[in-house]
Protein backbone atom coordinates (compact mmCIF):
# COMPACT_ATOMS: atom_id res chain seq x y z
CA UNK A 1 0.00 0.00 0.00
CA UNK A 2 2.90 2.37 0.75
CA UNK A 3 4.21 1.91 -2.80
CA UNK A 4 0.78 2.79 -4.22
CA UNK A 5 0.78 6.08 -2.33
CA UNK A 6 4.36 6.83 -3.31
CA UNK A 7 3.51 6.29 -7.00
CA UNK A 8 0.48 8.53 -6.59
CA UNK A 9 2.66 11.22 -5.03
CA UNK A 10 5.14 10.93 -7.90
CA UNK A 11 2.32 11.48 -10.39
CA UNK A 12 1.43 14.65 -8.50
CA UNK A 13 5.11 15.67 -8.65
CA UNK A 14 5.13 15.29 -12.41
CA UNK A 15 1.96 17.31 -12.74
CA UNK A 16 3.02 20.11 -10.42
CA UNK A 17 6.70 20.95 -10.62
CA UNK A 18 7.91 19.06 -13.64
CA UNK A 19 5.38 20.51 -16.06
CA UNK A 20 7.80 22.95 -17.63
CA UNK A 21 10.26 21.84 -20.25
CA UNK A 22 13.98 21.83 -19.62
CA UNK A 23 14.48 24.50 -22.27
CA UNK A 24 12.07 26.81 -20.42
CA UNK A 25 13.93 26.24 -17.18
CA UNK A 26 17.29 26.87 -18.80
CA UNK A 27 15.92 29.98 -20.50
CA UNK A 28 15.63 31.52 -17.06
CA UNK A 29 11.90 31.48 -16.49
CA UNK A 30 11.85 31.59 -12.73
CA UNK A 31 9.21 29.39 -11.20
CA UNK A 32 10.59 28.60 -7.78
CA UNK A 33 8.29 29.31 -4.91
CA UNK A 34 10.43 30.26 -1.95
CA UNK A 35 9.15 30.13 1.58
CA UNK A 36 11.11 31.19 4.62
CA UNK A 37 11.09 28.55 7.29
CA UNK A 38 8.52 29.14 9.99
CA UNK A 39 10.60 30.66 12.78
CA UNK A 40 13.64 28.86 11.37
CA UNK A 41 12.61 25.40 12.50
CA UNK A 42 15.27 22.89 13.41
CA UNK A 43 15.82 20.53 10.49
CA UNK A 44 14.65 16.98 11.11
CA UNK A 45 17.13 14.17 11.54
CA UNK A 46 17.45 11.81 8.59
CA UNK A 47 19.57 8.84 7.59
CA UNK A 48 19.74 7.49 4.03
CA UNK A 49 22.00 5.35 1.83
CA UNK A 50 24.23 6.95 -0.77
CA UNK A 51 24.38 5.45 -4.24
CA UNK A 52 27.60 3.67 -3.22
CA UNK A 53 25.91 2.13 -0.17
CA UNK A 54 27.33 4.40 2.56
CA UNK A 55 25.04 5.54 5.34
CA UNK A 56 24.69 9.33 5.22
CA UNK A 57 22.90 11.31 7.90
CA UNK A 58 22.12 14.88 8.87
CA UNK A 59 24.62 14.57 11.72
CA UNK A 60 27.44 14.18 9.17
CA UNK A 61 27.01 17.85 8.22
CA UNK A 62 26.92 19.55 11.62
CA UNK A 63 28.39 23.06 11.39
CA UNK A 64 27.97 23.19 7.60
CA UNK A 65 25.50 25.02 5.38
CA UNK A 66 23.50 22.15 3.93
CA UNK A 67 21.49 22.22 0.73
CA UNK A 68 19.10 19.24 0.55
CA UNK A 69 17.61 18.84 -2.90
CA UNK A 70 14.77 16.38 -3.59
CA UNK A 71 15.05 15.56 -7.29
CA UNK A 72 14.76 12.85 -9.97
CA UNK A 73 16.62 11.99 -13.16
CA UNK A 74 13.43 12.29 -15.25
CA UNK A 75 12.48 15.78 -14.02
CA UNK A 76 13.51 18.58 -16.47
CA UNK A 77 13.64 21.42 -13.90
CA UNK A 78 15.68 19.18 -11.56
CA UNK A 79 18.12 18.40 -14.36
CA UNK A 80 18.37 22.10 -15.24
CA UNK A 81 19.49 22.99 -11.69
CA UNK A 82 22.22 20.36 -11.44
CA UNK A 83 24.97 22.27 -13.31
CA UNK A 84 24.45 25.19 -10.91
CA UNK A 85 24.68 22.90 -7.89
CA UNK A 86 27.90 21.44 -9.29
CA UNK A 87 29.30 24.96 -9.69
CA UNK A 88 28.22 26.05 -6.20
CA UNK A 89 29.70 22.92 -4.59
CA UNK A 90 33.07 23.64 -6.24
CA UNK A 91 33.00 27.33 -5.44
CA UNK A 92 31.88 27.19 -1.78
CA UNK A 93 32.95 23.80 -0.43
CA UNK A 94 35.91 25.45 1.33
CA UNK A 95 33.42 27.85 2.99
CA UNK A 96 31.38 25.01 4.47
CA UNK A 97 28.75 24.40 1.78
CA UNK A 98 27.53 20.83 1.36
CA UNK A 99 24.98 19.83 -1.25
CA UNK A 100 23.12 16.54 -0.91
CA UNK A 101 20.77 15.37 -3.63
CA UNK A 102 17.95 13.11 -2.44
CA UNK A 103 16.88 11.07 -5.46
CA UNK A 104 13.23 10.02 -5.53
CA UNK A 105 13.85 7.84 -8.59
CA UNK A 106 12.20 4.42 -8.43
CA UNK A 107 14.26 3.04 -11.34
CA UNK A 108 16.96 1.82 -8.98
CA UNK A 109 20.37 2.93 -7.85
CA UNK A 110 22.08 1.89 -11.12
CA UNK A 111 19.99 4.38 -13.08
CA UNK A 112 21.00 7.16 -10.68
CA UNK A 113 24.69 6.12 -10.71
CA UNK A 114 24.70 6.31 -14.50
CA UNK A 115 23.13 9.76 -14.39
CA UNK A 116 25.71 10.94 -11.83
CA UNK A 117 28.58 9.75 -14.02
CA UNK A 118 27.14 11.25 -17.21
CA UNK A 119 26.60 14.62 -15.53
CA UNK A 120 29.82 14.62 -13.46
CA UNK A 121 27.92 15.37 -10.25
CA UNK A 122 30.43 16.32 -7.53
CA UNK A 123 28.14 16.23 -4.52
CA UNK A 124 26.62 13.44 -2.46
CA UNK A 125 23.54 11.70 -3.82
CA UNK A 126 21.39 9.55 -1.55
CA UNK A 127 18.33 7.49 -2.34
CA UNK A 128 15.03 8.57 -0.77
CA UNK A 129 13.07 6.10 1.30
CA UNK A 130 9.34 6.06 2.07
CA UNK A 131 9.71 8.26 5.16
CA UNK A 132 12.16 11.04 4.28
CA UNK A 133 9.63 13.24 2.46
CA UNK A 134 7.25 12.95 5.40
CA UNK A 135 10.10 13.84 7.75
CA UNK A 136 10.39 17.19 5.98
CA UNK A 137 6.64 17.84 6.13
CA UNK A 138 5.84 16.44 2.72
CA UNK A 139 7.17 17.33 -0.68
CA UNK A 140 4.76 19.24 -2.93
CA UNK A 141 6.76 18.75 -6.11
CA UNK A 142 10.29 18.42 -7.36
CA UNK A 143 12.72 19.93 -7.27
CA UNK A 144 12.17 20.86 -3.65
CA UNK A 145 15.23 22.26 -1.91
CA UNK A 146 15.79 22.96 1.77
CA UNK A 147 18.63 25.23 2.92
CA UNK A 148 19.83 24.48 6.44
CA UNK A 149 22.20 26.81 8.27
CA UNK A 150 25.26 25.92 10.36
CA UNK A 151 23.09 25.68 13.49
CA UNK A 152 20.86 23.06 11.88
CA UNK A 153 17.89 25.35 11.25
CA UNK A 154 15.94 25.43 8.00
CA UNK A 155 16.41 28.94 6.61
CA UNK A 156 14.26 28.50 3.51
CA UNK A 157 12.60 26.00 1.24
CA UNK A 158 12.08 26.41 -2.47
CA UNK A 159 9.90 24.44 -4.83
CA UNK A 160 10.75 24.55 -8.53
CA UNK A 161 13.62 25.74 -10.68
CA UNK A 162 15.63 28.81 -9.71
CA UNK A 163 18.51 30.47 -11.50
CA UNK A 164 21.88 29.68 -9.93
CA UNK A 165 22.77 33.36 -9.41
CA UNK A 166 19.55 34.02 -7.48
CA UNK A 167 20.04 30.91 -5.32
CA UNK A 168 23.70 31.79 -4.74
CA UNK A 169 22.78 35.30 -3.57
CA UNK A 170 20.55 33.81 -0.87
CA UNK A 171 23.23 31.30 0.17
CA UNK A 172 26.07 33.80 0.57
CA UNK A 173 24.92 35.34 3.89
CA UNK A 174 24.65 31.86 5.41
CA UNK A 175 28.15 30.96 4.21
CA UNK A 176 29.53 34.19 5.65
CA UNK A 177 28.10 33.39 9.09
CA UNK A 178 30.66 32.09 11.59
CA UNK A 179 31.18 28.35 11.78
CA UNK A 180 29.57 26.91 14.87
CA UNK A 181 28.28 23.57 16.02
CA UNK A 182 24.54 23.23 16.63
Amino acid sequence: MKNYWFVLILVVFIGSSCKRSQSEAQAGNKSAEVAPAASTAVAPAWKLRSVDGREVSAADFAGKVLVLDFWATWCPPCRAEIPGFIELQKKYEKDGLVIVGISVDKGGVDLVKKFIAENKINYTIVMADDMVADTFGGIEGIPTTFVIDRAGKIQFKKVGFEETAVFEARLKPLLAAPTSKP
